[in-house]
Parts: C-alpha cells; structure tokens; sequence
C-alpha cells in the first residue's frame, strides 16, 4: 500500500478494485494519437482505472474517500461491461493496517456512480448491509438527491442498493463541508452533485480533484471526460483548482490513476514530485 505522509496526516491507497473503460470515453473529444501518449491502452482500447480508496488518518479518526467497487455487487455481465476484472479489498487492506471497517469514522463521497458508491454497502442473505456501520457518510445535497430519484441518464450509475441500506448515515452539505484541516468543495462538473478534497496540513496543501481529474493525464484543463454530465463546469472548475494548487506546489491525488498515486507539477508543468503505484 502506498502512503503520502503530510505533517500530521497519513494517506494510504488501498485496494478497492479495477475496471477497464474505453479510452476515448475517458478523454472525450481528445483524439487518440494525443491521449494514449500519456496513458497507455490495450488492444480493445481501453484503459487501466483503479477505483481505490484513500484512507486519511488525522489524530485517532479514520476517514475514507471514496469506496471503491466493492464485492458480490457486479453481475457477470456487469464485469465483462465494465471491465471488472478485481473486486474491493478494502477489508483486508485495513486489517493488515490493524483496522476493521467498524473503525472507520467518516465516508467522505466525492459522488455517488457506481464505481465510488458500490463499496459502501456489502451483500448478506439476500440483502444488502452497510459495508462500515459506524461511519458518517458526507455527500453534496445535490448528489444525494440525484442518488435517490436519478434521470434517465443517470439511472445507470445510480443504484438503490447503494444508497437504501446507508442513508440514516448520510450527512449533506450545500457548498462545503469541513472537519478540521480537510475540506469538500462542491464543484459539480462530472455530475451535478460532484465535490472535490482539499487538505492543508501545515505548509502541505493537497487537492484531491476525483473525476474532473480522474488521471495524471487528465492535467490539461480541456481534458474532460464524455461520461461529463455538465463538461464545462468541469473546465471551470479544473481550471480554477488547478490554478491554486500550482501557486501552492500542491500535491494532486488519484483515485482511478492505474501509474501514480499523487504528482506535484510546476508552473510550467512538469513533474516535480510523484508518488507511483507499485505495479
């Protein structure tokens, strides 16, 4: 497990699944020739995603970002679709870290699609429970609202076994949301509802950006995904952030990065720091 150390909190990756999604839908109008010299695709055309949760360890909390796919939610179907080729193990990760899934305090939800929400709840009978029972869970209203009654577009990310079993532990926001030094900024963009993670831990800032930068190679700021409900509150917003996090040398953290973990970048936009997955 990979790990980023600010001054007084601790990130670490964990295992939360993989699927392989079509490359052009990832970069939108990008073409091909532009896109795959940054991020590699197979021979289908698509490309490695990761949809690992960052556990953010601040004093004695446990915050979670994200879920990941979870296990026994795809069908077979669903995988081949999808590309699902790893499930979550998020479980065995925070054992090895001497935790359980009840130590977990907070979920913080950048949205609620599928591949950031399925790790939230786990099956049992023929049912499903909630995956970390004694976590709040902090999500925009906009994108708790969209969960529950979604449009025919996005009925498809949306699934009520994912949100039923959990909602008593649902706490929204409007604009932002803090707990301490970690702050959720609705952006809207990706989907309505979208929020992104900002962290200032002493001289450290980190900005974790979700799916409006989904990958290192989604640094350029026109670079947006087809999946975008809303693309150019996407540019907007990446244009803003990205601009702030270059003036601060802010770290930048991925959640579906298959290469890095976090990259630093310069004004001029090259690499100054990066934190890479062991492969």
């Amino acid at each position: 497990m990979e790990t980023l150390q600010l001054e007084n909190i601790k990130l670490t990756w964990l295992r939360g699944g993989v699927n392989f999604l079509d490359g052009g839908a990832m970069f939108g109008v990008v073409p091909k020739p532009l896109w795959s010299k940054k991020y590699p695709c197979n021979d289908k055309n698509q490309i490695e995603l990761r949809t690992d949760p960052i556990l953010i360890q601040l004093g004695n909390q446990n915050i979670l970002v994200d879920t990941g796919l979870g296990y026994g939610k795809l069908t077979e179907k669903q995988k081949r679709n999808f590309g699902a080729l790893e499930e979550s193990q998020v479980e065995e990760d925070l054992k090895l870290l001497g935790l359980t899934a009840k130590d977990i305090d907070y979920i913080l939800m950048t949205h609620l699609h599928f591949d950031h929400a399925c790790g939230l709840t786990k099956p049992q009978n023929d049912g499903w429970i909630s995956a970390f029972p004694n976590a709040k869970i902090i999500a925009s209203k906009i994108e708790w609202d969209e969960m529950r009654e979604p449009n025919i577009r996005s009925r498809n990310t949306y699934w009520k076994e994912n949100w039923e079993p959990i909602q008593e532990q649902v706490i929204v926001f409007e604009e932002e949301w803090s707990l301490g030094p970690i702050k959720m900024v609705h952006t809207g963009g990706h989907s309505d509802g979208h929020s992104i993670l900002l962290i200032k831990d002493g001289d450290e800032l980190l900005i974790h950006m979700a799916d409006i930068m989904p990958t290192h190679a989604h640094q350029n700021v026109l670079w947006v995904l087809a999946y975008d409900d809303y693309p150019m509150n996407s540019v907007a917003a990446k244009q803003k952030w990205m601009e702030y996090g270059l003036q601060h040398n802010a770290w930048f953290t991925f959640y579906h990065d298959a290469f890095y973990r976090a990259v630093k970048w310069d004004q001029q936009n090259h690499v100054t720091d990066k934190i890479e997955r062991k492969r």
